[in-house]
């Protein structure tokens, strides 16, 4: 599989409330601005999710691009908190057996519409990050 050419490229569930909040989240405190933001719902983040072999009409995962590499599930999360100013320290999580860590991923994925809600329309960022959105 090719790399894919764009780095440091969030692919998330779009019309996920607890997704959309975890967008927010990194944005706010990613103080240099390294990361970009792509909905599995738009053009760019469907055709990112295909090339990584995600359903784009029923994503189980979030997705990161870092280093030209492609991270999922517990890996995609920890490897974007780690970057993040402050927050380093979740590197030691990758101590946990990736099994555990993805079950525990795939248990709030599973039910993250149940849990936290669902939007009707994608997700649209404020303008302060706006530039940062790949559609």
């Amino acid at each position: 599989m090719r790399p894919w050419p764009d780095d440091d490229v969030i692919l998330y569930d779009g019309v996920c409330v607890f997704c959309s909040r975890w967008v927010r989240f990194v944005a706010a405190r990613d103080r240099e601005r390294r990361f970009r933001f792509t909905a599995i719902q738009s053009p760019y983040g469907t055709r990112l999710a295909r090339a990584y072999r995600i359903d784009p009409q029923d994503p189980d995962t979030n997705a990161v691009i870092h280093g030209g590499v492609a991270y999922f599930k517990s890996d995609a999360a920890l490897t974007v908190l780690g970057l993040l100013p402050g927050w380093s320290w979740v590197r030691v999580l990758f101590a946990v057996p990736k099994s555990l860590r993805d079950a525990i991923y795939n248990l709030v994925a599973r039910n993250r519409y149940r849990i936290f809600g669902k939007y009707e329309a994608c997700f649209v960022p404020d303008a302060e990050f706006r530039d940062r959105v790949m559609e």
